[in-house]
């Protein structure tokens, strides 16, 4: 083996430690005292940069450019609009609502978000996931309020008239109430609560709270949650009469009650449902292979909707084959109510999720648009818009809403330019509410279901990107699995927090075991790296630089001393006893070796010499150390102590600000820092340099020693 050569470098001369910036700390009451002098305070300018910051809207209108953003913004308000219409009376089975109400939700949406959102191309309405949440726990609390939970019946005289010919009634804040009068209420309180918790956030800046949502864990949860969403439409494709499973495992629980009453299948609907998944999928496809050719999306839902309307009708389905259908749609709107506080206690726990999911999405789809047209967002603005647009059309016999990719990136792809858009899409929601509602009602269920069921695609068609989730990252795809089928096979709420703490988890087991590595230095350069990773790298001489790549605190001091311990070969504790054991034998035999020597006047035994170690110095670099904790320089506190007890001098080397303020307060320096200049160093180079100049300096002095 290639005998290595020692560094040699002119002697080094200790750079000064660099001198930190005073930071005098205010007293809390004179903060507390300034900010609140500078928040309530009021005046002219304040009032109105308040009014123009809570309502955007004042900001960009003034400046709106009639001619050069008008067209674009009518025709991507238009088809949003005529998209919307079909999938908002869709997506109430999932609410396990009247469509009416999906309408509504999406009318006020689309205003109140044009009035407050700073993002010009997101499109705020119904949502699939959280129709979904939204009825999970609707039909929870209709059973437990006693209601059939098989479909009503469809024929209905007046759609304003809570209290119909429907036997079952419960009192609800002093006035009868059925079940379409409850559903809609436990949905409205539930969006009421979760829009209050999303105020509360943008009140308390806890926006951060969605930076726990990873990319992983929200794809693989709205995957799951679109597996699940499949499985609670499949009865209507085919004409079953199955009650939704509340609770744990709906999607095992569901099947099984699709396949044991398999032979009860309603021919015509699942005729109905194969053409029109046919439809659809065909116009997607076409969409997607053509879209660089045409200038609009094709509007396949409308026609789907409109064709199946004509075929119901004029085929009179649900008199001729019990084919389950709308019903009868009102026009025009109800009046306001209040949502019905008794309700709040029941839902408080389930609004939760739905707040936070509402407002991750709303706010990632904003500042991805945001960062494609070069513009910004204001993430607390979009929570409380979001939160606004749940909480005033919850008085308003509404739901939960949310941004929704699909049609925010049909708003993108057919020019629109801002939120006029939304104003347009609501004008055209306005219309069918006023005129066209009621032609909707001999529409079968199957056929929404299909629409549903069709608008999926893009989350299941994620279980192709597996494999390369896999190979690009095997922690993300992991929790991707673990999300996914925590969510389809337990619960939406259940797989939502599974995701989240397993991927705290995962963050927490790889700080655990992070990389470790010893560093060697890249020929005549200051550069040290990684043995391990890389080629042409030479250890410095008696020298050990040990690099550990993640915070030291409470959880993996043991993992960072057992790392260091084996990449160095000594532990210092066991090194030390092994030398006491050593010292001890070695007096031993030297006394009885004296004394057979003058029993016999002979040779003298001499015992175990002590082996010098191949290294007299440590250097950590902290460079990836991004923080500390007290457990943790507490650890190297004892680890200087230890090894300098057995000759081994350990030095510090890159260490950021906050990690030297926390070495010094733990006076891992000595008392009043007295050996930081001899135990930290900037850089790697500058503490090998010291080591082998203090090396070369103690060698020099016991040769000079012994000459005397």
């Amino acid at each position: 083996m290639e005998e290595v050569s020692k560094v040699t470098e002119t002697p080094l001369v200790p750079p000064p430690l660099l001198a930190r910036r005073a930071r005098q700390q205010q007293p809390v009451m004179s903060v507390v005292k300034s900010k609140l002098r500078k928040n309530l305070t009021c005046s002219g300018s304040k009032v109105q940069k308040t009014l123009t910051s809570f309502f955007p809207v004042v900001r960009w209108l003034p400046k709106y450019k009639l001619k050069e953003y008008v067209w674009g913004d009518v025709m991507s308000g238009m088809i949003v609009g005529i998209i919307l219409v079909p999938q908002a009376i869709a997506y109430c089975l999932l609410a396990g609502v009247e469509p009416i109400y999906g309408l509504y939700t999406s009318f006020y949406a689309n205003i109140i978000y044009f009035l407050m959102g700073t993002s010009k191309h997101v499109s705020v309405g119904i949502f699939s996931l959280m129709s979904l949440m939204v009825g999970q726990v609707v039909d929870r609390e209709l059973f437990l309020s006693g209601f059939d939970l098989n479909d009503d019946p469809t024929s209905k005289v007046d759609g304003f008239n809570f209290t119909d010919d429907d036997p079952q009634t419960v009192d609800l804040m002093g006035m009868p109430c059925n079940k379409e009068c409850y559903a809609i209420s436990v949905a409205a309180v539930v969006t009421f609560l979760a829009g209050v918790y999303q105020i509360m956030m943008a009140v308390f800046q806890l926006g951060f709270v969605s930076v726990y949502l990873s990319t992983p864990m929200l794809d693989g949860f709205a995957t799951g949650a679109s597996f699940t969403i499949l499985t609670v439409q499949a009865k209507y494709l085919l004409g079953l009469k199955i009650p939704r499973h509340h609770g744990y495992g709906t999607v095992p629980v569901t099947w099984f009650n699709i396949f044991a009453n398999i032979q009860k299948t309603n021919v015509c609907d699942l005729i109905t449902s194969a053409i029109c998944i046919s439809v659809l999928v065909a116009g997607k496809e076409i969409q997607d292979r053509y879209k660089d050719r045409l200038k609009i999306p094709l509007p396949t839902e409308l026609v789907v909707v409109a064709g199946a309307t004509l075929a119901s009708h004029f085929g009179d389905l649900n008199a001729r084959y019990s084919s389950s259908v709308s019903g009868h749609i009102p026009t025009g709107f109800i009046p306001p109510k209040v949502p019905a506080f008794s309700l709040m206690p029941r839902v408080a726990l389930d609004a939760i999720p739905l707040a936070v999911i509402s407002f991750a999405f709303t706010v990632s789809l904003s500042e991805m648009f945001a960062k494609k047209h070069g513009y910004t967002v204001r993430p607390n603005q979009e929570m409380v818009a979001i939160g606004l647009c749940n909480i005033i059309p919850s008085f308003f016999h509404s739901f939960t809403t949310s941004a929704a990719l699909a049609k925010t990136m049909v708003k993108d792809s057919t020019g629109c330019q801002t939120q006029v858009s939304s104003l347009i899409s609501a004008l055209v929601v306005l219309l069918v509410l006023l005129f066209f509602a009621p032609f909707f009602h001999a529409l079968q269920k199957c056929v929404l279901a299909c629409i549903i069921i069709v608008s999926l695609r893009g989350a299941l068609r994620k279980f192709k990107d597996v494999p390369a989730k896999w190979r690009a990252s095997k922690n993300d795809a992991i929790v991707w699995l673990v999300t996914m089928f925590a969510t389809a096979l337990i619960s939406v709420e259940l797989g939502l927090l599974v995701g989240i703490i397993f991927s705290m988890i995962c963050i927490i087991f790889k700080t655990q075991n992070p990389k470790v590595s010893l560093m060697g230095r890249v020929s005549d350069t200051d550069l040290y790296e990684d043995l391990e990773e890389y080629t042409d790298l030479t250890p410095p001489p008696q020298v050990h630089i040990f690099r550990f790549q993640a915070p030291l605190y409470y959880a993996n001091k043991e993992s960072f001393l057992k790392s260091l311990y084996k990449a160095v070969g000594v532990e210092p504790f066991l090194e030390l006893t092994k030398r006491r054991k050593a010292e001890k034998a070695k007096g031993k035999t030297s006394k009885q070796a004296k004394a057979n020597a003058n029993k016999k006047n002979g040779d003298v035994f001499i015992g175990p010499i002590h082996k010098e170690l191949d290294f007299h110095t440590i250097i950590l670099d902290c460079s990836a150390i991004p923080f500390i904790d007290s457990s943790g320089t507490a650890t190297l506190k004892v680890l200087v102590k230890e090894y300098k007890d057995i000759g081994v001098s350990v030095l510090l080397a890159c260490c950021n600000a906050p990690l030297i303020d926390a070495l010094k307060k733990a006076q891992v320096f000595g008392k009043n820092d007295r050996e930081m200049s001899s135990l930290l160093f900037y850089t790697v180079h500058a503490a090998v340099l010291h080591a082998d100049q203090e090396h070369t300096a103690a060698a020099e002095g016991k040769s000079e020693d012994s000459l005397f």
